[in-house]
């Protein structure tokens, strides 16, 4: 029996600092057109802050998110690191969040997400620190940061953007699950 894959699979693209106060603004009607035209389907942003749900055909997320940052500064003038993961990376990162128990406000809990998972291992030495009333854990693409007193107040979320670089992009733990919302419905 011949089994048949599908040509297309489930993508989020996260784009980093797009529509943050005035700098770079996207409007993203407009990143949806971009993305269609780069032969994407199901095209749908989340919130106004460079976070997308898309099929596509199977490749590389890291190919894709090339294309993107390419087509965005070409098309829209605006310039932004994009990393994308397929939706059973997305899924993972997901269930690998070790604080989701310790933290009483989504808000103030933000997943950095590593276009280049190897940076993770940055953050060994961090890890064997004291960060009480914060907290850090990290999975297999993202690291997890609780930031109790609020994101402005964290000196641990600024250690972890420093150890982790400009590869990274973070989301809150209420964004990331609107992204895992959409994700699911396109599935359904």
């Amino acid at each position: 029996m011949k089994v048949i894959r599908p040509v297309a699979s489930r993508y989020v693209a996260l784009i980093r600092g797009i529509n943050v106060g005035r700098a770079k603004r996207v409007a993203m009607a407009d990143l949806r057109t971009l993305l269609s035209r780069l032969g994407c389907g199901d095209v749908c942003t989340i919130l106004n802050s460079g976070n997308v749900v898309f099929s596509g055909k199977r490749e590389p997320p890291n190919r894709i998110g090339t294309r993107i940052e390419q087509a965005m500064s070409e098309q829209l003038g605006a310039s932004g690191r994009v990393t994308v993961l397929t939706a059973a990376e997305f899924g993972r990162v997901v269930e690998e969040n070790a604080l989701v128990n310790v933290a009483t406000d989504p808000a103030r809990l933000l997943v950095a997400f590593c276009r280049d998972a190897s940076r993770l291992k940055q953050l060994e030495a961090v890890k064997r620190q004291e960060w009480a009333p914060e907290a850090m854990a990290a999975g297999s693409l993202a690291a997890y940061v609780w930031c109790s007193e609020g994101i402005l107040e964290s000196r641990l979320l600024q250690v972890v953007g420093r150890a982790l670089g400009e590869s990274t992009t973070t989301r809150n733990w209420a964004t990331v699950g609107k992204v895992q919302a959409a994700l699911n419905s396109l599935e359904a």
